[in-house]
């Protein structure tokens, strides 16, 4: 039986641990690293949990197979590639779930539900891969996942997949020389002809994010850099037939994604950790830059932890909808004027499904979630814009990969959704039309992780340069992409801009050190309070 903890001495190591982890995660705060984007880090309390911060949630139907849907989600944000030795991973302890609503009453009807698994070959090692990696049963994969993927559909539980494959983080080139064939003994075929995946990926989610920055500097000079360009994510994506997720004759599924946590971690002096009690909601994503741009600091975590059938409930946070801030915002940096208030359409877009696009048949329970018509079939020439350039097939009918999400939604705040124009002032958005790699033109459509192999992932052209991407062109990742970005105004300014950064690292390292020192006293603290050396 393990001895007893003083409460007095798990007090003194919890703030030792906690004064090394301040200073720690203040050196890495002040190195020069990215902020916010799409669900990346939107809420204070998830901001501290990367492992269960979901970015982005995507459904659209699927363009090479039509009877069937693609759901994709995203976790773990800023994922840089070389980030080793320890790489990245799902959290055994959390749940990660992507939830469809098929009868429009913000309940969901069918919940996919991820639970995953690590094991380590050998921990008499600090390396991942102790070798190179040519399929994911190599013994020199060291640290490996696996998954078990659950249907919960009216109470009851079926398992579709257990013991399936994750594909491992892209330590670099000269480990993994082959990526593409490990991205490819990740998928996992289904009964009934669906297929599921869970792995790294690059990040989908494209955008210039200095829309934080006075909306991309006060003069439309911050745009046209892709801020998410050389980072990886967590990815899951399920393809099923279209009828296992949709109800009677109503072709329209609300889908968002959820992670959950057990409510109470018990982090003990030899370092370990204790999860208990009951599994409760900590993140939540289904339109894109909802919690960002419309709900206010003061909602934000309480929004994550929010079962969609609440939304609407909460009157402070569908007032936000009805009278957003970012149109504000944009009258008093560039004179352009709000729409009137209050906003029907984008109450319709966020919260019920437009009329004659999306909106679920019958009554509507106004919730935030993604809702796409699935009886809307994919289009040969897919448009960045979707539905605001007559292409129903996009967003914010589900959304797609390619789905400019920023620019479609900035021109939705303006009121195009309303007056079926663009804002002309506006059309350049942020300067950022495709994402940095191509997207794959099978499931499941996402592009391969970038390789920890690049000296400088976030450098322009490197993404290009790398090899192993899945095929695609146009119409590939059901959405299309362009060959290039447009150019834009702000593209040599921007240039400037990035030359002439000099970031110090003098004072993150010496932070960082003294957070080891404090590490280091947290365990001397431990020992001694267990009356013993080490052993």
């Amino acid at each position: 039986m393990a001895p007893a903890r003083s409460p007095l001495r798990r007090r003194v190591i919890a703030l030792v641990a906690a004064a090394a982890t301040s200073f720690t995660a203040s050196a890495l705060l002040l190195a020069p690293v990215a902020g916010t984007a799409s669900s990346h880090r939107e809420a204070p309390a998830i901001a501290a949990d990367p492992l269960a911060d979901s970015t982005d949630t995507y459904a659209f139907v699927s363009p090479d197979k039509p009877d069937t849907v693609t759901l994709i989600a995203d976790w773990l944000p800023f994922q840089e590639p070389g980030g080793g030795p320890n790489f990245y991973y799902f959290d055994p302890e959390a749940r990660y779930y992507i939830n469809i609503d098929n009868n429009g009453d913000a309940v969901p009807d069918i919940r996919y539900r991820w639970k995953f698994s690590s094991d380590y070959k050998t921990t008499e090692t600090f390396l991942y891969n102790t070798g190179p990696v040519n399929s994911l049963d190599d013994d020199t994969l060291n640290f490996t996942q696996t998954y078990k993927l659950d249907e919960i559909r009216g109470g009851e539980t079926t398992t579709l997949v257990n013991n399936a494959k994750v594909g491992p983080s892209y330590v670099g080139d000269a480990s993994m020389p082959n990526y593409a064939a490990l991205r490819d003994e990740a998928l996992t075929g289904l009964d009934g002809g669906g297929l599921s995946f869970a792995g790294q990926a690059d990040d989908p989610f494209f955008l210039d994010i200095r829309i934080f920055d006075l909306l991309y500097g006060g003069d439309l000079s911050e745009t046209g850099d892709d801020t998410l360009d050389g980072f990886n994510v967590q990815s899951v994506a399920l393809q099923v037939p279209i009828g296992d997720v949709t109800r009677d004759n109503d072709p329209v599924i609300g889908v968002w994604n959820t992670t959950e946590r057990r409510s109470t971690k018990i982090m003990n002096a030899d370092g370990s950790q204790e999860t208990e009690g009951d599994f409760v909601q900590v993140s939540r994503l289904g339109n894109p830059l909802v919690n960002e741009v419309v709900i206010p600091i003061a909602l934000k975590d309480a929004f994550n932890a929010l079962a969609p059938e609440n939304d609407a409930s909460v009157e402070a946070a569908v007032d936000r909808v009805n009278d957003p801030e970012v149109p504000k915002l944009i009258a008093s940096i560039y004179d352009i004027p709000a729409p009137e208030t209050p906003r029907d359409d984008l109450f319709a877009v966020f919260l019920t499904g437009v009329e004659g696009l999306n909106k679920p048949q019958g009554e509507v329970q106004p919730a935030e979630m993604l809702r796409l018509n699935t009886s809307i079939e994919p289009t040969s020439e897919p448009n960045r814009l979707g539905v605001l350039a007559k292409d129903n097939a996009g967003f914010p009918n589900g959304r797609r990969l390619t789905d400019d999400v920023v620019d479609i939604e900035l021109q939705a705040l303006e009121g195009a959704v309303r007056t079926g124009e663009l804002v002309e002032a506006l059309a350049a958005g942020d300067g950022v039309d495709v994402n940095d790699k191509e997207f794959g033109d099978s499931f499941p459509y996402l592009a391969l992780p970038h390789s920890g192999s690049l000296a400088d992932p976030h450098a322009p052209g490197a993404s290009s340069a790398e090899a192993g991407s899945p095929s695609g062109g146009v119409d590939a990742g059901a959405g299309g992409t362009a060959t290039a970005p447009r150019n834009t105004l702000a593209t040599s300014a921007a240039a400037t801009a990035a030359s002439q950064q000099q970031p110090s690292f003098v004072l993150p390292v010496l932070l960082a050190l003294l957070g080891v020192l404090l590490a280091g006293a947290g365990v001397i603290t431990m020992r001694r309070g267990r009356g013993g050396a080490p052993s």
